[in-house]
């Protein structure tokens, strides 16, 4: 159910990822320097604790930062595992608070705690998004969010908001309740963007295909949709005779073409169609 596609070269592969990491770690950093710190915004993570330490005590940031990432990135090697992965996560450990430093007087005239929030929100999403779908980590709670991922199946969003939730609730004492309700809108909004960046903006699609004609269906969907189709047992709910049932995965944009396809073999086909969050393969996303 497939489209063949010519597979990329390892080193090019690596390449990618290796950009990946470095503008997905900027990313945060610049979010969290330009929208977050100014406002006293901590949505968790170890970047809200170095904004709790910064105004409580002074601290440098990208001191902080990288201060408590070596323990994490440590636990992290242990636990998740292998060079490459280490390599990977090292690579932004140690870069994002460097641009976190190098940027420290940047400034951007953001003084509404609400944009802070939803910006900065959307811009930590964002570059977390991007370290995750390399395998990596910029260090920090995301790192622990991986491991929670790791070993109880959840989202990666949901990890993330469930132990930042705990530096949020920190940063109602250092500053006001007030601060810590933004940070959590900033909170939610990280947690979607990273699934969105995840699983993709939009969804591809199942069709269940029942016709009296599937041979004909099943090549005519090959050579229109370039989709394979993979057959299952059914039988009927009145005739109780066996039946197969044609299932196809699309993307959206060629939902069109292939009810078109189906409709033009046999009218009388019955089509279903139900999205699917994710699709991992050749022709789709890559695991």
């Amino acid at each position: 159910m497939t489209r063949r596609r010519q597979e990329p070269r390892p080193l090019v592969l690596a390449g990618f990822h290796y950009v990946r990491i470095l503008l997905g770690s900027a990313i945060v950093a610049l979010s969290f320097n330009l929208f977050l710190l100014p406002n006293q915004i901590a949505p968790g993570g170890v970047s809200g604790i170095s904004t709790i330490a910064n105004y409580a005590l002074g601290f440098e940031p990208a001191y902080t930062l990288w201060a408590l990432n070596i323990p994490i990135f440590i636990l992290g090697l242990l636990l998740l595992g292998g060079f490459q992965y280490g390599a990977k996560t090292l690579i932004g450990t140690l870069f994002l608070p460097l641009v976190v430093f190098l940027t420290k007087d940047w400034v951007v005239e953001v003084s509404d705690p609400l944009l802070g929030a939803l910006f900065g929100g959307i811009g930590v999403g964002l570059g977390l998004g991007l370290v995750f779908l390399s395998n990596a980590s910029t260090g920090g709670t995301d790192l622990i969010a991986q491991i929670v991922q790791r070993f109880t199946g959840l989202s990666a969003g949901v990890c993330v908001g469930i132990i930042d939730g705990l530096v949020v609730v920190t940063s109602a004492f250092v500053f006001n309740i007030e601060l810590a309700l933004y940070a959590l809108i900033s909170l939610f909004v990280t947690t979607k963007t990273i699934d969105l960046v995840q699983m993709g903006v939009g969804y591809s699609k199942i069709a269940y295909i029942i016709s009296t004609q599937e041979e004909e269906v099943q090549k005519a969907l090959f050579q229109s949709v370039d989709r394979g189709v993979t057959k299952l047992a059914g039988y009927g709910g009145y005739t109780n005779k066996a039946r197969s049932v044609l299932m196809c995965v699309v993307n959206q944009n060629e939902v069109s073409r292939l009810k078109q396809t189906v409709k033009k073999v046999d009218p009388h086909a019955f089509i279903v169609l139900t999205n699917a969050s994710e699709v991992l393969g050749e022709g789709f996303k890559r695991a």
